[in-house]
């Protein structure tokens, strides 16, 4: 053994960067005779390492107002993990430099290359900042409250009343939420206008002219471009926008209104009240193991496993940061789940969605090294996005969680919200472009004028006027934006793939699902464009291919809505 490594990540929880560099600097010094068991040794080395840090990260977000967690996420994430880079390209280095490869090695190799290419010595204490600063978002929107009825909630507890029959108590909720950003909307700002100078800057070391073309490298975008990435943006105001149109005025029409208020857009347009898939959180995870165990019984027992093994954290309360996501127990070799339950049918979508990656998580698991257990997020978000599709049939009673007309009331909201997403996300991604390469980033007020107008460009059919304010506090809430720059493409990149497996799934249930886990299994060992094709899928970026699924789409919502 070349390290003496710690004999689990718990017992290196209070460890500082003090603690942890000598067991890089062994691996450094260490002799390459047997390149193969050097490489096992360090990979061994980064699943205890990133559990540590990732274990800290959950106890933060699942508790933002706990200020022992928040010192402990902070030196994780702003004073071991911007050193451990460093250390980190200098051993990818030392492998690259010994031509060193084996099969199903070569993609993580491309990668190390990239890191090295793009690593700056200057840039460690810039990344420590911006963690620090990402630290400073999340605890303000953890620490959002409002009073409803004389009760003190959550800004995502407010859901539930988005979707009521009563349009004054969605306006009012609407109204709250947005109120809860904009009240701390000058401070916000200020935080970014912080980012922004530190990510330019981030750039210009690495001798890149904006950070759009930095985050591009460093994200191991090797697939697609920026211009493939406004091309997208072309094809979803072509093709996407005008189907979002048209939901709107179907959605106006059968209300009853003159024009779709913000607050409009989310209240079931069927059935004598909201949908309410589950009361509390055991009857939103036992309709899921079904669920999953109908689809296919290993995803089944997976999950099974994540709820015995208290691996899900799923309710929204007091203190807990916003949003969901689904990150990896290294070492152990599991998924965890964290999200803000509230009982409406978007939740579900949202542990589904978590679900899809812990299975790729599962999946990929088995590859012998941790960087090939690492994906794109591209690849990650065909996992997630694929399994909610996927999963649909079977969200009806008695595996799910509907009675059979609800259950199609679900799944029509999931397709219109697949359009609305799509546009949504080319709002952001194009909203972040402008952000780094316009020049114009670094003043508050031009990025907000700047988001309406992208606003406008992709969202239509719904009346904001008198809401600029709100309207623009929507980016705010937007967290990707703040603490994951130019992570959101890869969100629809990956819808338009999931839509390709599920038009699949129509005519070969069976193959479709043994196509998905095939490719979950490859884990980062191909590149992208493989990795779609295993799973039946391609990336799709121009205005045909994409208007072809978004047709799908829109024929399957009227299927719907005539009870076909």
């Amino acid at each position: 053994m070349i390290v003496a490594l710690p004999e689990s990540p718990q017992a290196i929880a209070g460890a500082t960067w003090a603690d942890l560099s000598p067991l890089y600097e062994a691996l450094l010094a260490a002799p390459m005779t047997d390149p193969a068991a050097w490489l096992q040794e360090w990979s061994r080395l980064e699943e205890v390492i990133e559990e540590a840090g990732t274990l800290a990260m959950i106890a933060y977000t699942c508790d933002t107002a706990d200020a022992a967690k928040e010192a402990a996420n902070l030196r994780w994430s702003s004073e071991i993990f911007p050193q451990a880079l460093e250390m980190q390209v200098r051993l990818a280095r030392r492998l690259v430099e010994s031509g060193y490869t084996e099969p199903g090695l070569e993609t993580v190799l491309r990668g190390f290359r990239t890191d090295i290419e793009i690593f700056r010595e200057e840039n460690v204490p810039i990344f420590s900042e911006l963690e620090t600063l990402v630290a400073s978002y999340q605890k303000i929107t953890g620490g959002l409250m409002v009073q409803w009825e004389g009760e003190t909630r959550t800004v995502p507890q407010l859901q539930p009343f988005l979707k009521d029959r009563d349009r004054g108590v969605r306006e009012k909720a609407f109204r709250l939420g947005a109120r809860a950003y904009l009240e701390r909307r000058d401070e916000m700002a200020a935080l970014f206008d912080r980012m922004y100078e530190k990510r330019q800057q981030v750039a210009r070391n690495a001798g890149f002219p904006d950070f759009q073309a930095y985050a591009f490298r460093s994200k191991h975008r090797f697939d697609y471009t920026p211009a493939d990435c406004a091309s997208f943006h072309r094809a979803v105001e072509a093709t996407v926008a005008p189907a979002v149109e048209r939901l709107m005025a179907h959605r106006r029409e059968t209300l009853g209104l003159d024009s779709v208020r913000p607050w409009d857009t989310q209240v079931e347009l069927a059935g004598a009240r909201p949908l309410k898939p589950f009361s509390d959180v055991a009857g939103l995870v036992e309709p899921a193991k079904r669920v999953f165990n109908t689809l296919d019984p290993e995803l089944g027992a997976q999950f099974d496993r994540m709820a015995r093994e208290g691996l899900l954290d799923l309710e929204s309360r007091q203190g807990k940061a916003p949003g969901g996501y689904c990150t990896k127990l290294s070492w152990r070799g599991m998924p965890f789940i964290f999200m803000n339950a509230v009982g409406v049918p978007d939740d579900v979508s949202t542990l589904v969605h978590e679900a899809g990656h812990s299975f790729h998580d599962f999946a990929s698991h088995r590859q012998p090294y941790v960087w090939q257990r690492n994906v794109t997020h591209e690849a990650a978000e065909l996992a997630s996005m694929s399994m909610e599709l996927l999963a649909a049939p079977h969200l009806a009673l008695p595996t799910g969680y509907y009675p059979p007309d609800e259950a199609r009331t679900a799944w029509t909201e999931h397709l219109e919200d697949v359009l609305v997403t799509l546009s949504h996300i080319a709002s952001v991604d194009a909203f972040q472009a402008w952000i780094y390469t316009s020049g114009q980033g670094g003043d508050a007020a031009a990025r907000d004028a700047a988001w309406l107008k992208v606003r406008a460009r992709f969202e239509r059919g719904v009346d904001w006027s008198g809401l600029d304010a709100e309207r623009i506090a929507r980016w705010y809430r937007q967290l990707h934006i703040f603490e994951y720059p130019f992570y959101y493409i890869e969100y629809g990149i990956a819808q338009l793939g999931a839509l390709q497996l599920w038009r699949s799934s129509l005519s070969d249930p069976k193959g479709t699902m043994r196509r998905y886990r095939e490719a979950l299994a490859l884990g980062g060992t191909v590149g992208l464009p493989e990795m779609y094709r295993t799973a039946g899928a391609a990336l799709v970026f121009n205005t045909r291919e994409m208007g072809e699924l978004v047709a799908a789409v829109e024929s399957e919502l009227r299927r719907l809505r005539t009870g076909a």
